[in-house]
């Protein structure tokens, strides 16, 4: 895809002002009492589907928690982001406070050891699925040194366009507060870009082999060969064809943009245009 954009267009271009900085001086690695590799952690910005690699993770033997919601998000790991993410994204650009650090700390090891109570012997390895946790990637990593984060991300003409804007409305403010008079598809690629171009530094200057990112539309033209690419990077094993063929279907919402106002869309991608071409 190739994208225009006239020169004097505002782009979004600060990734740095979703994530804290973690001097590691000021966290410890949280003890897991299990040797079955993880966390394997799913997040993206919400509406992406995320749902569907949570299924293909399942079934491959991967444990995602036993208080699961009906979109397959670990329920005590949404509740550790409903109490965390605002706070801990305020302070982005700064080094938090000690206070604020120990609190989600002392937090997290009661919810992962909630968790692992109830990882099953056969388990390959241990993870969960909250779309959220793509706003605590830095901390996850600095409590948890063997995280594998699995970034999933959708075309984000595509996110302007979803019924679910729930991220919008909970952290648009915080950190797209000057988008606050523009039309809703407009605030959320400016929110989409944000995050995901984050999320996509982090996993490459810091994780490395430890972060995949991951394409709805990929999943969708080429299941199989990205089931596949899942399986390696979270350690399963699996028939990626038989799972791919029951948990992938492509739904009739995808590319639903090319239906928009060429106006509306002309206007998401100068301000997106950064993230639309990166990824």
């Amino acid at each position: 895809m190739r994208l225009r954009v006239p020169a004097h267009e505002t782009r979004v271009t600060d990734p740095a002002a979703v994530y804290p900085s973690l001097p590691s001086a000021r966290t410890d690695p949280l003890p897991l009492a299990t040797t079955v590799p993880g966390p394997c952690v799913i997040g993206a910005t919400g509406g992406s589907g995320t749902r569907v690699v949570a299924g293909i993770a399942r079934e491959s033997g991967m444990f995602i928690g036993a208080r699961l919601n009906p979109y397959e998000d670990a329920v005590a790991f949404g509740e550790y982001s409903d109490r965390w993410i605002d706070r801990f994204v305020e302070r982005a650009g700064e080094a938090p406070e000690k206070e604020l650090l120990g609190g989600m700390q002392t937090d997290l090891e009661h919810v992962v050891q909630d968790h692992l109570a109830e990882l099953p012997p056969e388990a390959r390895a241990w993870g969960w699925k909250e779309p959220r946790s793509i706003y605590l990637v830095p901390f996850f990593d600095a409590t948890m040194p063997s995280l594998r984060f699995l970034h999933f991300l959708r075309d984000g003409r595509d996110m302007a366009f979803s019924e679910n804007q729930n991220q919008l409305v909970r952290y648009g403010d915080l950190l797209v507060d000057d988008r606050r008079r523009e039309k809703k598809p407009v605030r959320s690629i400016a929110l989409w870009s944000l995050v995901n171009s984050a999320a996509a530094d982090y996993g490459e200057t810091r994780l490395g082999d430890r972060y995949l990112r991951v394409r709805f539309e990929d999943l969708c033209a080429e299941p199989a060969e990205t089931v596949r690419r899942i399986y390696d990077f979270f350690g399963l094993e699996g028939d990626a064809e038989a799972i791919a063929a029951a948990e992938v279907r492509p739904p009739s919402t995808l590319a639903r943009w090319t239906s928009k106002s060429p106006r509306t869309i002309s206007k998401l991608e100068q301000l997106g245009e950064p993230a639309l071409t990166r990824f």
